[in-house]
């Protein structure tokens, strides 16, 4: 009973070797179809998972604006009073009191400039100037000389604000303002149209600027 049972169990022991060996071949084998999960669980994923990668647009910084001299552009331009040319003195040492706008309004390859004027008192506009790019040089193509006013771009077209005073009002405190706004037409040779107008009024009982009688304190 004894050798049989070692011959048995030696005999046993190799068919289970062949046994192991087949179901490792097996396994191997449905791994490599298409309906195993074996190595295509861990190989490389299919085209359709990739996610393509796309370049982010490379921003574009806008040209830089060429500074001008204001100071020096109106004392060369015959298109500024000699009422203006008088009071453009500076506040304090190098400081005049010039705003400067860089921007684009009449449609020309170069910049355009406006220019205000102002006093060092109180600073009210005293002119509004508008300077085309014509090569290295630059040409007046608007001028606004009434007291109190101011010009800017707004969306690309012109914008002159001049405040309106009346009997006893206060420097900073106008009693209204016409809004003016011109659009460039014409091309090359063109010049500003008028293109809206509006006029805010505005309250004598705020900021400072009070013309009516005291309210009595209540007691």
């Amino acid at each position: 009973m004894r050798g049989l049972s070692r011959h048995s169990g030696g005999a046993l022991t190799a068919g289970t070797t062949a046994l192991a060996g087949l179901s490792a071949l097996g396994l191997l084998m449905a791994g490599c179809s298409t309906g195993g999960t074996g190595t295509r669980d861990e190989g490389v994923a299919p085209k359709s998972d990739k996610v393509a990668a796309t370049p982010s647009p490379s921003a574009t910084s806008p040209a830089p604006f060429t500074k001008v001299d204001p100071v020096k552009l109106l004392k060369a331009d015959p298109k500024v009073s000699a009422r203006v040319k008088a009071q453009l003195k500076p506040c304090t040492k190098d400081e005049y009191p010039i705003d400067v706008t860089y921007g684009h309004l009449t449609g020309a390859t170069g910049q355009d400039v406006i220019v205000n004027v102002m006093n060092c008192a109180d600073a009210v506009g005293l002119g509004a100037y508008v300077y085309r790019a014509s090569g290295s040089s630059y040409d007046n193509v608007f001028t606004a000389e009434e007291t109190p006013v101011y010009a800017e771009i707004d969306r690309g077209d012109l914008v002159v604000t001049r405040q309106m005073y009346a009997a006893g009002d206060k420097p900073a405190f106008a009693s209204s303002e016409v809004v003016t706004t011109y659009r460039w037409s014409g091309g090359a040779s063109g010049k500003f149209a008028q293109q809206d107008q509006v006029e805010n009024d505005y309250s004598k009982a705020v900021a400072g600027n009070e013309t009516a009688a005291p309210v009595p304190a209540t007691p």
